[in-house]
């Protein structure tokens, strides 16, 4: 049977599909990057009760050569979690799930995609050039990655209306929320925001950040032609805001997360279930999305 690819253009670049004609019965073979972590310890119980997949990989360096029970407490989880990807990737996988740190993932989805693995990315740090690599390298490799700043299906939508709102709104920024701990700035969210905003155009600006009269520091960064402001506090845990402005009118689209990693477990689930079907890079969850 002859198989032919189909192509669709996503954010000016085209992607490559390929029919999936696996057997249904196959569950799908994940390896947990990032396993100890605050969303790998929720999602790794729920993958290995999912019917149509099977956690085959853990990693984590801080508990490398333990069992996962010891992660989640629960019997009969007896994975031995590995320390490094090349190590838990020994074993046939066929997507890696990557929700560590800004200082590991580009590492371990490009030691994962060498492997013939694809990829599903919910680790913030990644920048446009780091992003190109990766798209360069799965193409070469022939696998799929899907990545995107939050996994979060409202965070998706916001991510959506705000492309659609830039079309008919000429002035916006971007405002990120985040705990006092986490290290990097903008999120993921953030930066995912300020590139797709980036292709609808550029924001119009009465005066232009670098011209203000006061420290330019106050205008926030520029990323993308953007101008995004990250706020660390305490009481915070994660979200995203675009303000859109034109006379005598005002849009805010905004996301906030909560406690849980339920909605980030969702979404990467719907991105684990279609990434064996594309080729290259596919840059934010609303990609997947009918809208």
């Amino acid at each position: 049977m002859a198989l032919v690819n189909n192509c669709e253009t996503r954010v000016g670049k085209t992607y490559s599909f390929i029919p999936a004609w696996r057997d249904p019965m196959n569950r799908i073979k994940v390896c947990m990057s990032g396993v100890s972590g605050w969303v790998g310890k929720a999602m790794a119980p729920v993958i290995t009760d999912s019917q149509d997949m099977e956690l085959v990989g853990a990693v984590s360096r801080s508990y490398a050569g333990k069992s996962l029970s010891e992660i989640t407490g629960r019997k009969g989880h007896n994975l031995m979690i590995s320390g490094s990807i090349e190590e838990a990737l020994r074993i046939q996988t066929d997507v890696m799930i990557d929700y560590t740190s800004a200082d590991a993932v580009k590492s371990n989805i490009l030691t994962a995609i060498r492997h013939g693995v694809h990829c599903v990315v919910g680790s913030s740090g990644l920048t446009d050039s780091d992003y190109e690599e990766i798209d360069a390298a799965a193409r070469k490799n022939k696998v799929g990655v899907v990545a995107a700043g939050n996994f979060a299906l409202s965070a998706a939508l916001l991510l959506h209306f705000a492309t659609v709102a830039a079309r008919y709104m000429p002035s916006w920024e971007i405002i990120d929320y985040a705990s006092g701990e986490k290290p990097d700035a903008p999120s993921g969210t953030a930066r995912e925001l300020a590139y797709r905003l980036s292709k609808v155009g550029k924001p119009h600006f009465d005066v232009a950040p670098d011209r203000i009269i006061g420290p330019r520091e106050s205008r926030g960064a520029t990323l993308n032609g953007n101008q995004v402001h990250s706020i660390r506090l305490p009481g915070h845990i994660i979200g995203s805001e675009v303000s859109f402005g034109k006379p005598d009118e005002r849009l805010v689209l905004k996301y906030d997360g909560g406690s849980g990693a339920g909605p980030y477990i969702e979404g990467t689930f719907l991105a684990v279930r279609k990434v064996q079907d594309l080729v290259g890079l596919t840059r934010g969850l609303d990609m997947l999305l009918d809208l």
